[in-house]
């Protein structure tokens, strides 16, 4: 059994700031506590953080990654795509067209 600890309400007053804490967040933190050398009064006011204790034996060890589903090829979209793309293209083609002929039929 694991000790479960709540100290939301300690993140801003946390002398080692809320990093430290957020770090540790998820996991057991028994040996980044220790670690640290907290001195008794941490020790002693790790009571009023105290949640529970969580069954070891029931939180898996090891956590499989599954892939995600690669999107489904959408020809529709494809097509739709390049609708959308002509409907900007062809319209800057005649413009361009007409600066063309603009400008030749003024250069002779």
């Amino acid at each position: 059994m694991k000790q479960v600890y709540d100290v939301t309400k300690f993140l801003e007053d946390h002398p080692g700031g809320d990093e430290v804490l957020l770090s540790a967040t998820g996991k057991d933190a028994t040996d980044d506590f220790v670690d640290v050398g907290h001195s008794s009064t941490a020790r002693a006011m790790m009571d009023e953080f105290y949640v529970g204790e969580i069954d070891t034996s029931t939180v898996p060890t090891k956590t499989e990654y599954t892939l995600p589903k690669q999107p489904h090829y959408n020809q529709d979209k494809t097509l739709e795509f390049i609708i959308k793309l002509l409907q900007f293209l062809v319209p800057l083609l005649i413009l361009s067209l007409a600066v063309g002929v603009r400008f030749y039929t003024n250069s002779t």
